[in-house]
C-alpha cells in the first residue's frame, strides 16, 4: 500500500512539473527570437592581435584577450551619437564593425560610412551617401566608397567628391548590381575593389532583351501593372560584361570575355598585383568552365588557366583565394573528383597539388595564417550533418582537427593562426563559444543556457534510413509530442524542401528545426523531415541524381521516409500531411499528385509547378532546356498530374513573387478548374517569394489551421 502511495505521489509530482512547463504560442514560435541561444554578436579578432571583440546589447564594443578574461568596454554607441549630433546623424544600433587595423574600424549605417579611431577616440571621417545608395563598399587603402544609385555606379573619394562612373539611361542596364545571373554561382555582390584601391571592377548587366513579366500592385487604386525582367528556361537570357574602372584616368576597360554573350561570368578575383583579373566563364549549358586571366589595361585574354567539364553540370561557387606571401598561388574549390575539395594552383595555371581529398566536403575556407603556411577550413569530414574546423598545411596537405564536441562549429582563427574562437551548437548544446589553442580549450567564453528549458518541448531525435537506391544513407529528424504516449496514434506532418543547396537535418540546436515544428508537436502532431538525395553537402553523385528529372528520385526517397513512419506503431497512417516552400512547395504538390493515396493534406508555398516557368540559370543547370529535355519537363510538371489529386491541397503564393512567378500557381488552378479538381488557394497580394513581417504570423496561422481542419 505504501509503495502504491509513493508511486501515485511520484506521478502527481511528474504531472505537476509538466503542468508548470510553458506552452509555445504561435506568435512565440514565429517571432520568439528570445528562444534562440545567446551569442557574442560580431565576435572577431581586433586586427592582427590576440585581443578579440564583440558587440554587447547592440550598443557597445567589448574586448577580451587571450591572456585576460576581463571585459573592457572600448567603444559605446552613446558616445558615438554625441559626436554625430552636429552632423544630424543618429545611429540606432550596432550589429557589425569592420576592422581596418588594430585601432581603426568602420561601420555602415543609414547610408553613412563612419570611420572611427579608438586610439584617438574620435570619428575620423564620415561618408554621407545619397539616401538611395545601395551596394556600398568602402576600401580603406583608397579611402573611398563605391556604391550604386539606381542602375549606375558611383564612388566618393577621400575628399568627399562624388564621381559618377557609368551613365546608362536605359533602366534595363545596370552597373555594379549584386543581382547578376539571379545571384546563382555564389554571386552576392557586383562591385570588386582592387587590392590597393586603384581600380573598381563591376558587373555590367544588360537585360533589355529579356522578356518583361507583369505583376499587379494592389496597394494603389486603381491597381497598376508593374514589370520586371524574368529570363525563363529555354528563352532569351541576360548579357553580362565585366568592366574595370581606373580611378586615376576615369576610364573603363571591358574584359573581352567573348561570345556567346549569354554565358555566365563567375568567380571574379583580382590578382594581388592589380595587373590582372580572373573570371570563370561558364557556358549557358553549364557543363564547361574556362578559368581565364585578363589584362586589365586592354581587356585581352592572357591565358586560360584550366578548364572543367562535366556531362551533367559544373557549378562554380567561389572566387580564387590567394595565399599570403605567395602572390602567384591560389586555392580553388572544385567538385571534379566528386567532392567539394581545394586545389592549389599557380597563376600560370599549373596544378601544384590537390590540397584536400576524401569522400567529404570542404564547407568553407575560413582564412589563411598570416605567414601563408596554413589554411583554415570547416568540413563534413566527421559527419555530413556536422561541421568541424581544421588546419591544413599548404605544403604537405596534413590536416589537423581543431574542434572536438559533436555539432556544427564555426571557427575564427587569429591572424597568426595560433588561437581559435570556436562557436558551435549541437543537439545537446544550445551554443558554446570557446577560446582554444591547438584544439585545447583555454577557456569558455559563453555557455548559453537552453532558452526552451522552461517550455513543454517535444522530444527530437535524428536517425538514418536507406534511400530508394537501396544503399545510400539518408538523415531524418523526428519530433514527438511533449506528452507522447506510444499506445496512441498520432498524425504526421512531413516538412520537406528536398532541393539543391539546402540541408534541413543538422547536428545543431533543435536539430535544425523551426520553432513552428515544435509548436505543431505540442499540438499533437509528429513532425518529420528527411534530407533526400539531391540535397546539400553529400557529394556530386548524391546531389546530381536530380539531373534532368527534378523531383523524381527526391520523391522516391521521401516515400522511403513515409514507409518508415508507417512502420511505427504510434503513427496514424491514414493521417499523413506534407508541407514545404519554394522547391519544398514543388515537392509538396508533386507528392500530393504523384502519390495521392499516401498524403491526406498538403500545404505548398511559392511552388514551382512547371520548370519551364522557372528561370534560366537554376532551371537549365538541373533540367537543361525545355527544347532539349521535353520528356523531363513533361514528367516533372504538376500540370500533368493534378487530375490525380485526392487529398486537401492548399497553395499559397506571394502575388509579386519575382523568384517563382505567380503564373505557376495560376496555371495549375486553371487546369484544376478545367478538370473539376478542387484546390484551395490563398494569395498574399503584396508579398514576394517569402512572406515576411507581421504577415508571417498570418501565414503560419493559415498553415496551422489547414492541418488542424483536415488532418
Amino acid at each position: 500500500m505504501k509503495r502504491l502511495q509513493i508511486l501515485i505521489l511520484s506521478l502527481l509530482l511528474t504531472l505537476g512539473m509538466a503542468a508548470q512547463k510553458k506552452q509555445l504560442t504561435l506568435r512565440k514560435a514565429v517571432f520568439g527570437y528570445d528562444l534562440y541561444p545567446k551569442n557574442l554578436t560580431d565576435l572577431q579578432w581586433r586586427g592582427n592581435s590576440h585581443d578579440f571583440v564583440y558587440i554587447k546589447d547592440y550598443n557597445k564594443l567589448v574586448q577580451q584577450s587571450v591572456k585576460s578574461s576581463d571585459e573592457k568596454i572600448i567603444f559605446s554607441l552613446e558616445k558615438l551619437n554625441k559626436m554625430l549630433e552636429r552632423q544630424n546623424i543618429e545611429i540606432p544600433y550596432i550589429i557589425h564593425v569592420n576592422w581596418i587595423n588594430y585601432n581603426r574600424f568602420y561601420l555602415i549605417s543609414q547610408n553613412n560610412v563612419i570611420i572611427y579611431d579608438l586610439k584617438k577616440d574620435t570619428v575620423v571621417k564620415i561618408f554621407k551617401l545619397p539616401e538611395n545608395a545601395k551596394n556600398i563598399f568602402y576600401n580603406p587603402k583608397a579611402d573611398a566608397v563605391a556604391y550604386t544609385v539606381e542602375n549606375n555606379l558611383f564612388y566618393t573619394d577621400s575628399l568627399m567628391n562624388q564621381h559618377q562612373i557609368t551613365f546608362d539611361t536605359n533602366k534595363d542596364i545596370s552597373n555594379g548590381s549584386d543581382y547578376v545571373h539571379r545571384q546563382e554561382f555564389g554571386i552576392d555582390h557586383g562591385i570588386f575593389w582592387s587590392p590597393d584601391g586603384n581600380y573598381i571592377a563591376f558587373y555590367h548587366k544588360d537585360e533589355s532583351m529579356v522578356e518583361d513579366y507583369p505583376v499587379i500592385d494592389y496597394t494603389v487604386f486603381p491597381a497598376k501593372v508593374k514589370y520586371f525582367k524574368y529570363p525563363f528556361a529555354g528563352r532569351t537570357s541576360e548579357q553580362v560584361k565585366l568592366g574595370v574602372y581606373n580611378l586615376k584616368t576615369n576610364e573603363i576597360t571591358y574584359m573581352e570575355t567573348g561570345q556567346p554573350a549569354d554565358h555566365y561570368l563567375t568567380s571574379i578575383t583580382w590578382d594581388p598585383s592589380e595587373k590582372y583579373i580572373y573570371i570563370g566563364i561558364l557556358n549557358r549549358d553549364q557543363n564547361h568552365l574556362w578559368m581565364n586571366k585578363y589584362n586589365i589595361y586592354n581587356g585581352h585574354l592572357v591565358k586560360t588557366l584550366f578548364e572543367e567539364q562535366n556531362p551533367k553540370y559544373v557549378e562554380p561557387l567561389h572566387p580564387l583565394y590567394f595565399v599570403p606571401g605567395h602572390p602567384d598561388q591560389f586555392l580553388y574549390f572544385s567538385q571534379r573528383d566528386g567532392w567539394q575539395q581545394l586545389y592549389l594552383y599557380n597563376t600560370d595555371g599549373k596544378l601544384i597539388r590537390q590540397l584536400t581529398k576524401g569522400q567529404w566536403e570542404v564547407s568553407s575556407l575560413v582564412s589563411f595564417s598570416s605567414d601563408g603556411k596554413y589554411v583554415f577550413i570547416t568540413s563534413t569530414k566527421d559527419s555530413p550533418i556536422q561541421r568541424h574546423g581544421y588546419r591544413v598545411d599548404l605544403h604537405s596537405g596534413k590536416t589537423t582537427k581543431l574542434t572536438s564536441d559533436h555539432g556544427t562549429h564555426h571557427i575564427i582563427p587569429s591572424a597568426d593562426g595560433k588561437y581559435i574562437l570556436d562557436s558551435y551548437s549541437s543537439t545537446d548544446v544550445p551554443r558554446k563559444i570557446l577560446l582554444t589553442q591547438n584544439g585545447k580549450i583555454i577557456r569558455t567564453l559563453l555557455d548559453a543556457p537552453n532558452p526552451t528549458a522552461d517550455y513543454n518541448m517535444g522530444k527530437m531525435r535524428i536517425g538514418t534510413l536507406t534511400a530508394a537506391d537501396g544503399h545510400t544513407k539518408l538523415y531524418y529528424r523526428i519530433i514527438l509530442p511533449p506528452d507522447f504516449d506510444p499506445t496512441k496514434k498520432y498524425p504526421v506532418v512531413v516538412y520537406v524542401y528536398g532541393g539543391p543547396h539546402v540541408q534541413l537535418v543538422t547536428d545543431t540546436y533543435l536539430g535544425g528545426a523551426r520553432l513552428w515544428d515544435y509548436y505543431m508537436a505540442q499540438k499533437g502532431y509528429i513532425m518529420f523531415t528527411l534530407d533526400n538525395r539531391g540535397s546539400d553537402n553529400r557529394g556530386f553523385a548524391f546531389e546530381s541524381v536530380i539531373y534532368r528529372h527534378l523531383g523524381v528520385n527526391e520523391m522516391k526517397d521521401q516515400i522511403k521516409g513515409v514507409e518508415y513512419l508507417k512502420s511505427l506503431p504510434y503513427v496514424d497512417t491514414s493521417r499523413i500531411g506534407v508541407h514545404g516552400w519554394s522547391f519544398g512547395g514543388f515537392m509538396t504538390t508533386s507528392l500530393m499528385t504523384t502519390y495521392p493515396n499516401v498524403f491526406k493534406v498538403g500545404v505548398a508555398g511559392g511552388p514551382v509547378i512547371d520548370w519551364s516557368m522557372y528561370e534560366v540559370m537554376y532551371g537549365e543547370r538541373y533540367m537543361d532546356t525545355p527544347q532539349s529535355n521535353p520528356e523531363g519537363y513533361a514528367q516533372t510538371s504538376v500540370l500533368n498530374k493534378i487530375q490525380n489529386l485526392k487529398g486537401h491541397l492548399l497553395i499559397i503564393h506571394g502575388q509579386i513573387d519575382p523568384v517563382v512567378v505567380p503564373q505557376n500557381t495560376m496555371r495549375l488552378l486553371m487546369k484544376a478548374q478545367k478538370l473539376g479538381v478542387q484546390v484551395d488557394y490563398y494569395p498574399y497580394p503584396h508579398q514576394e517569394h517569402g512572406v515576411t513581417g507581421i504577415d508571417r504570423l498570418h501565414l503560419m496561422q493559415k498553415i496551422t489551421n489547414y492541418f488542424d481542419l483536415y488532418l
